[in-house]
């Protein structure tokens, strides 16, 4: 790294400041029978933080305990995922269980007695470390994958101890409050998300009892979309982003290697519904997006299902409306198929749908209502939206001027981190038994023993990384 840092900071690789260790595979001798240990995942991890509400057990043998067995100040680095958002996510570990390992999956940072680890944490999981990150991660059929000696290579800028401590304290100030802004946004979400349930159901509810399965509401038969390779100076296809809330955005698409005569069965119509195969959530598969409006020539992928409704049944935007009711996302959902972590439905799942249709006059009321009912919720998701975004700004802000210098005064009285690091040269990495226990930073609360929910011995789950 080549950025200028203050007096008494220095640049130096992560192997010079802290042990970097892999962890245990998970395999069937490692059934926990006679020598169980609690067993940390991958799903355990967030960034900064932990979720313990489910651990899973392991066997150990001789000697393992002692050489994998987590301690206070351990830094727990996610080792692979599909996204690159969450490549290299971390968490400390604080002692919330006695005698913990860790998975395979998760690399084990220790820092030296002369790095914080509240430090390394936040530093971590800021755009300084994350970026490299992304740099030297490798991909192999869309995961983006770490290792300890990638991460031995990662430069981090390092102050004096001191004034690590002074950085902790100021930013666990001023992250309590953006946290405590997030929680109120998530509130606000929350409530609007239930506010739109209960509307739909006022207005479904009385023709519950009048439903109608999807394959006779239809124009014509549902066809998937066609897959065809990116040609800027080809036909346009949509992409799959052009599903979004209940609006076809028609502006979402790319051009196509194919002919116009090629993707005339795919052209997209005012009042088609686009309806996605497939997502990595539950929550997010089958949704769909109504084009409202006459589009210019543009075809849709192999990614979508169309569905046309027939106007004489069924009014395209009350099918949109009804569409994300519970009644219809219950039975999506249950339906759905999941492969290698991806949840799909096709055309036989959405044709058998019981969709409620009233007569086309009150469909026609409802639209209305519905219209009205819309203007709220999105005003209200869009105004959370924007909020939730100046809080990710204002963190990553604060973020980059902790750890170039420029939020925390510097003392000249601190020893330089120049002179931390000679002293790691001679030093053993494990910390001593007094900093152990202790809890690093200006928060002193204890942490509650966490509910732990051990998945039962020899399930295929207990076996499942």
């Amino acid at each position: 790294m080549n950025e200028a840092l203050p007096d008494g900071w220095v640049w130096t690789t992560l192997d010079k400041v802290a042990l970097i260790q892999g962890g245990i595979q998970k395999q069937q001798k490692r059934r926990p029978v006679h020598n169980r240990y609690p067993f940390l995942r991958v799903a355990n991890i967030g960034r900064g933080s932990l979720d313990l509400d489910v651990i899973h057990e392991i066997e150990l043998f001789d000697g393992e305990l002692d050489r994998f067995m987590l301690e206070f100040g351990d830094l727990l680095v996610v080792e692979g995922n599909g996204s690159a958002d969450q490549l290299g996510r971390a968490a400390m570990w604080r002692n919330e269980i006695q005698k913990c390992v860790h998975q395979n999956h998760l690399i084990r940072v220790r820092p030296s007695s002369l790095l914080d680890p509240s430090f390394l944490q936040y530093l971590w999981n800021s755009p300084v470390v994350t970026q490299q990150l992304r740099r030297v991660a490798s991909s192999t059929s869309g995961l983006h994958t770490l290792s300890t000696a990638k991460l031995k290579r990662i430069e981090i800028p390092l102050p004096p101890f001191a004034e690590q401590l002074r950085i902790v304290e100021i930013l666990e100030d001023h992250l309590s409050r953006l946290d405590a802004a997030n929680r109120y946004i998530a509130r606000v979400r929350q409530s609007t998300t239930s506010f739109d349930k209960t509307q739909r159901r006022e207005l479904l509810d009385p023709w519950l009892s009048s439903t109608r399965k999807l394959k006779t509401l239809l124009a014509s038969r549902l066809i998937n979309g066609r897959s065809v390779p990116t040609d800027d100076d080809g036909f346009p296809v949509l992409r799959l982003t052009a599903i979004k809330n209940r609006v076809l955005d028609l502006s979402a698409r790319k051009g196509g290697s194919w002919q116009r005569e090629d993707a005339t069965p795919f052209l997209v119509e005012r009042g088609d519904f686009m309806v996605s195969r497939g997502n990595g959530s539950l929550r997010l598969v089958g949704r769909g997006a109504l084009a409202v409006d006459d589009p210019d020539p543009v075809a849709f992928p192999d990614t979508m299902i169309r569905v046309r409704p027939n106007l004489d049944v069924v009014d395209p935007e009350f099918l949109a409306f009804v569409w994300d009711s519970q009644t219809v996302r219950r039975q999506i959902e249950a339906a759905a198929r999941t492969t290698a972590g991806i949840y799909k439905i096709n055309q036989s799942i959405l044709e058998a749908l019981d969709i409620p249709i009233p007569p086309l006059d009150v469909q026609a009321r409802i639209v209305g209502a519905a219209l009205d009912h819309f203007t709220v919720i999105e005003r209200l998701m869009e105004e959370a939206a924007m909020a939730q975004k100046r809080s990710e700004h204002l963190r990553r802000s604060l973020l980059v001027e902790a750890f170039t210098g420029r939020l925390a005064q510097q003392d000249s009285a601190d020893e330089p981190a120049m002179e931390i690091l000679k002293r790691t040269e001679t030093e053993h990495y494990s910390r001593p038994k007094s900093l152990r226990s202790r809890k690093s930073g200006p928060n002193k609360t204890t942490l509650p023993p966490p509910k732990i929910t051990v998945v039962p011995t020899g399930t295929q789950e207990e076996l499942a990384l």
